[in-house]
């Protein structure tokens, strides 16, 4: 492939599944790192701080640090920032990611639902045990009084090692339905998401190759803004769900570990044609 000169890179489904490496996974990126191109790992993991994930990931093997990451909680920090100075935040997310959003005030569930103390914003993050119906209920009050929401992304279900579970999307769906709004999304598939990755990368987009294992999301997000899409059959991918897309990837790997040769970095074993 010429003219590739970054990589975005997702990392659950891709290179990890319940954070343990998939096969071929590090020997790849150590491949990538060799030959000098710069990458990026863009995730919407919402569980775990920059921090975290490159502790997680560097056990695993991976060569890679905090500056190497961008996570939704820190796209969404930004976007809050820059949109909603001064808001007061109600959080709705599994895992503690308060490390990643800096500058934004946090308030707890507990906040009443109209008055001074009612939160500016509602902010959904991963689905967990705190997707609860007081939770929700909660949530939808609020919406139904005109506060915003703000979702870290809108996926329906993630790969865990126990098999697919229920994500953020289908929650969001329910209440952006019921309450008559639509949720402004801030990690991928969202066009800033993309941007921000960029510009950290200091890449364009059309010398920028992304790989995912949702189709939607990862992948054909990517290439509407411009990049180079490269779907791998592992995590969340399923047969099914890649004939039903709504376009057609650039590529297809069987996993990560294709990457090298499709990149025809030296040394790299050709992966199967698609």
């Amino acid at each position: 492939m010429k003219g590739i000169g970054a990589v975005l890179i997702d990392i659950d489904g891709v290179l990890t599944v319940s954070w343990k490496a998939l096969p071929g996974a590090v020997m790849a990126m150590e491949r990538l790192r060799a030959a000098g191109l710069p990458l990026l790992l863009v995730t919407n993991t919402t569980s775990r701080t920059r921090a975290v994930v490159a502790g997680r990931l560097a056990r695993e093997g991976f060569p890679v640090g905090v500056d190497d990451i961008l996570t939704a909680p820190a796209a969404t920090a930004a976007y809050l920032r820059e949109h909603h100075p001064d808001a007061r935040c109600l959080l709705i997310n599994s895992g503690e990611v308060r490390a990643d959003l800096e500058g934004v005030e946090v308030v707890e569930e507990g906040t009443g639902e109209s008055g001074p103390g009612a939160p500016d914003v509602v902010v959904f993050g991963g689905a967990g045990e705190e997707f609860s119906y007081p939770a929700l209920n909660t949530v939808f009050r609020h919406l139904q009084r005109g506060a915003p929401l703000v979702a870290m992304h809108r996926n329906l279900y993630w790969r865990t090692a126990d098999g697919l579970d229920l994500d953020t999307g289908a929650f969001l769906a329910g209440l952006e339905r019921a309450a008559g709004v639509e949720a402004t999304v801030t990690g991928k598939p969202a066009e800033a998401f993309f941007a921000t990755a960029l510009a950290q990368l200091g890449a364009p987009a059309s010398e920028t190759l992304m790989v995912g294992d949702d189709i939607e999301s990862d992948v054909l997000a990517a290439q509407r803004h411009g990049l180079t899409g490269v779907l791998v059959k592992t995590g969340k991918y399923l047969p099914e769900t890649h004939r039903a897309a709504t376009g057609t990837p650039d590529h297809v790997l069987d996993s990560f570990a294709g990457l090298p040769a499709l990149l025809g970095l030296p040394g790299a074993q050709e992966p199967p044609a698609q």
